[in-house]
């Protein structure tokens, strides 16, 4: 089994690499640390490593980020006696972590599940364990990890009913090395039941919540002066936010076009677009361009640059890690990749900060999070574009409305914390 899924990996990735590297490229800043992805580590990893046994926590991008970090400031306070070392697939993934994780602790990129850079990058960093935040179950690093007796966590897990049959058509692939696991967290009772259809050990399986809303939770960071930028751009202090956040293919074309029916009925209004992948960002310009709104890109504003009042009619956020930002000025939040695509993004994000929000029909990577939020009537999840504008109309009109939303979006998020701790116990208990 090893010797074709090597040989067939070598073949999918030669054959896929021209499309992996050129969206690497879009989006930027891939030579940086280009050598980890082949666990060719610099002076800066290696010094941090031999001052303790090493915990390997791994986030496949942005979205795993917060979880990651959340679970590695809990796992720090008791497990002091460990090292960590944190890992990531995406470019977008690494610019959060070098933005956000302690200076003591340095950033890798996950390596290619090459047999041989595999066997390399577990001879550098010779882990104690290793965790997984969500999934990103590459066989060669599970089953070299297991070969040498390093426990294996899988955190926060979750697996939809398209994964679960994905899965389940390549069992005897991951059947044993599921097996194998020490422990794993998963968010929902219907997600431990899925993985252990699959062959996770029922011993190893835990339902603890899910950590997304301790992530959640507002941190004392510096933040971006979102009222000082929309004053640079000419925005009124009395604007209404609508706030799309995380938008995908198509979100883009019906927001341009809903957006001038309704400020006709609110001329404050201005929106905020952000799309998931800031690569996007010129093609959702295009978007804007092609329906005559006035737009600015994020990365344009500048001191020097101003914009007189009410010549905008959105932003185009094509920057990272803003998001929340933008958010915490919202008088109403689009939660994207849910009117046009499936999946949905993340919606406890905005409901952590108190925020009525409206989302499409598609949100299956937050089926349960997004059925908790509509159960307790803090958000509105609509059919289709004509659903969606007259939801929005129907908030923006209400101002009490809107609040009552967002104080029991908030109130569900308090009502879910404690995963990470729970998860942090799982650890522990199974460490040892």
């Amino acid at each position: 089994m090893r010797v074709a899924y090597n040989i067939l990996f070598v073949l999918f990735f030669w054959l896929s690499a021209p499309w992996y590297l050129l969206k690497m490229w879009r989006r930027g800043s891939w030579r940086a640390g280009f050598g980890q992805r082949f666990a060719r580590y610099g002076a800066e990893i290696l010094a941090v490593l031999g001052r303790g046994p090493v915990l390997w926590l791994h986030a496949v991008s942005v979205g795993e980020v917060g979880v990651c970090l959340q679970l590695l400031r809990a796992l720090e306070q008791n497990l002091p006696a460990f090292q960590f070392v944190v890992s990531t697939t995406t470019s977008t993934g690494m610019g959060e972590l070098r933005r956000r994780l302690p200076s003591h602790i340095q950033p890798i990129y996950y390596p290619a599940d090459f047999s041989g850079v595999v066997r390399r990058a577990l001879n550098t960093l010779r882990p104690k364990a290793i965790i997984l935040v969500e999934a990103e179950l590459w066989p060669n690093l599970l089953w070299q990890a297991q070969d040498r007796d390093i426990p294996l966590f899988l955190v926060n897990a979750r697996l939809s009913e398209r994964s679960f049959k994905g899965y389940g058509r390549f069992s005897v692939l991951f059947r044993p090395i599921f097996s194998r696991f020490r422990a794993v967290g998963c968010q929902q009772p219907g997600d431990a039941q899925r993985l252990i259809a699959l062959g996770f050990s029922a011993a190893a399986v835990r339902t603890v919540g899910n950590m997304k809303f301790d992530a959640a939770q507002p941190e004392d960071l510096p933040g971006l002066d979102v009222p000082g930028l929309l004053r640079q751009i000419g925005v009124n202090t009395n604007a209404k936010l609508l706030v799309a956040g995380s938008t995908h293919p198509g979100e883009e074309a019906i927001l341009a076009e809903m957006l001038p029916r309704l400020r006709r009925r609110f001329p404050n209004l201005f929106l905020i677009l952000v799309p998931r992948h800031f690569e996007r960002a010129k093609e959702a310009g295009q978007e804007l361009a092609t329906r005559g709104l006035a737009f600015v890109y994020r990365t344009e504003i500048t001191g020097e640059k101003s914009f007189a009042p009410g010549q905008l009619d959105c932003l185009l956020v094509n920057s990272t890690g803003e998001l929340k930002f933008f958010y915490e000025q919202a008088a109403l939040v689009f939660v994207g990749k849910s009117l046009t695509v499936e999946g949905g993004q993340n919606p406890i994000e905005p409901a952590a900060l108190g925020k009525a929000m409206v989302f499409g029909p598609n949100m299956q990577n937050f089926k349960a999070v997004a059925a908790a939020f509509l159960a307790e009537h803090a958000a509105i999840q609509v059919p289709d574009a004509a659903g969606l504008e007259q939801a929005i109309a129907e908030l923006l009109g209400d101002d009490q409305r809107r609040s009552e939303m967002g104080a029991r979006a908030l109130q569900v998020v308090r009502q879910n914390l404690g995963a990470t701790e729970r998860t942090v116990q799982l650890i522990a208990e199974r460490l040892s």
